[in-house]
């Protein structure tokens, strides 16, 4: 059990006359741990956005220029992409930031709210750009595959239903790799936000 946790437990035993030393305490802590969820929020984006973009420098190849050639929006798209997903990064340093130096409770429950809002948002994006990524390459993959002479066409609606397919497989394995990264320090701040509406009610 940790400390917070001990503290809120002596809490509720007092009879009332320690009442607000320790509602000032939990409070503190509260800020404590809220304020530490979203630094590494911000540092596990930034983490995140170098790896990744690192990772596909790095594995540039001949099919990828040939990909990009192929779809020059594609190009257009994904810097835009990235201003975007900087953008959010941008913001996750100024929820920090805010969250900081917050010293009303009521603050700090609208501060979490919204933190958890934009983290969510920014899980949905990044899902959403995925799969669609996914979806123009296996697309891509099979009208290659189309032009080989050995391999028989795949007429629209396999293909269909091949998408779709890769859909199913993409989506879950996003949802999951997100939550992965992003899962335990939500939760933190879903308990911290239900902490301190106890608190202010």
């Amino acid at each position: 059990m940790d400390e917070l946790e001990l503290l809120k437990k002596d809490w509720k035993k007092n009879d009332g006359q320690f009442k607000q030393v320790s509602e000032q305490e939990i409070y503190s802590m509260l800020h404590k741990s809220s304020s530490s969820s979203v630094k590494w929020i911000l540092i596990v984006s930034i983490l995140e956005f170098i790896i990744l973009n690192g990772l596909s420098v790095i594995t540039n190849d001949e099919l990828s220029n040939k990909f990009a050639q192929l779809h020059p929006y594609l190009s257009i798209f994904e810097k835009v992409n990235y201003a975007i997903i900087i953008g959010f990064i941008f913001i996750f340093y100024k929820n920090y930031k805010s969250i900081s130096v917050l010293n009303s409770s009521k603050t700090l429950l609208k501060q979490i709210l919204k933190t958890r809002k934009i983290v969510n948002i920014y899980i949905i994006w990044n899902i959403l750009i995925g799969s669609y990524f996914g979806v123009i390459s296996a697309i891509d993959g099979f009208k290659e595959m189309g032009k080989n002479s050995s391999i028989p066409q795949i007429d629209t609606s396999k293909l269909v239903v091949i998408i779709a397919i890769t859909m199913l497989l993409v989506i879950p394995f996003l949802w999951f790799f997100y939550r992965l990264l992003y899962g335990k320090l939500l939760n933190r701040l879903k308990k911290n936000l239900n902490d301190l509406k106890k608190m202010e009610y």
